[in-house]
């Protein structure tokens, strides 16, 4: 038995090194077309990485308009500090800066929904000796909050390209300081990946 399985799998190897029938061979490419070797299309490759140690210095593209939520000074003094702690400065008279900056502060709606689940339950029932299993459905509530969105952009100050955006939200409610705390909040997060590596 053992020799015929041996001669089995002598012959099934002896038949693998038998030439391969197929060959391998393709056409040749074709030609480039003719306007291709007349002009480059930059637009295809991508944009060189920015150097965001070379951006020291900002101003305003558009000063950031208040609300009923916020004044634009305290959005402007909230960017300001939170743009220093990133050593970025405000541009100094006579020169031009780095990076403009826009800022943008509204209030929006957003429908927020809960999901209680109470457990199943077994054994005894309230009202009798009936014994069993049973499950409860889960309870879902819906309500509205108020949230108070920041969005930064920041543009190059030489070409005007942006170069970095981010947003980011947080409830809106609590007295006047409570609001101003939330709103260095919101900007400090808003801006926790500037720059970006």
């Amino acid at each position: 038995m053992k020799r015929l399985g041996a001669l089995l799998l002598l012959a099934s190897l002896a038949a693998c090194q038998s030439d391969n029938p197929y060959t391998a061979e393709s056409k040749p490419l074709p030609p480039a077309p003719a306007q291709a070797a007349q002009q480059l299309d930059l637009s295809a490759y991508p944009a060189k990485p920015r150097d965001f140690g070379r951006y020291l210095t900002w101003s305003w593209q558009r000063l950031p308009a208040g609300t009923a939520w916020a004044s634009s000074e305290q959005v402007q003094e909230a960017l300001s500090n939170a743009l220093d702690q990133r050593g970025l400065r405000p541009h100094r008279a006579g020169k031009t800066s780095d990076l403009k900056v826009s800022a943008e502060l509204r209030l929006e709606q957003r429908l927020r929904q809960v999901t209680e689940h109470y457990g199943s339950q077994y054994g005894h029932s309230r009202y009798g000796n009936d014994y069993g299993m049973w499950g409860s459905a889960p309870l879902v509530r819906s309500y509205t909050e108020e949230v108070m969105v920041v969005r930064i952009e920041l543009f190059d100050g030489q070409d005007g390209q942006p170069v970095w955006s981010a947003s980011a939200e947080t409830l809106s409610s609590g007295s006047q300081s409570e609001r101003a705390a939330t709103l260095r909040n919101a900007v400090q997060q808003a801006l926790t990946a500037y720059p970006p590596n």
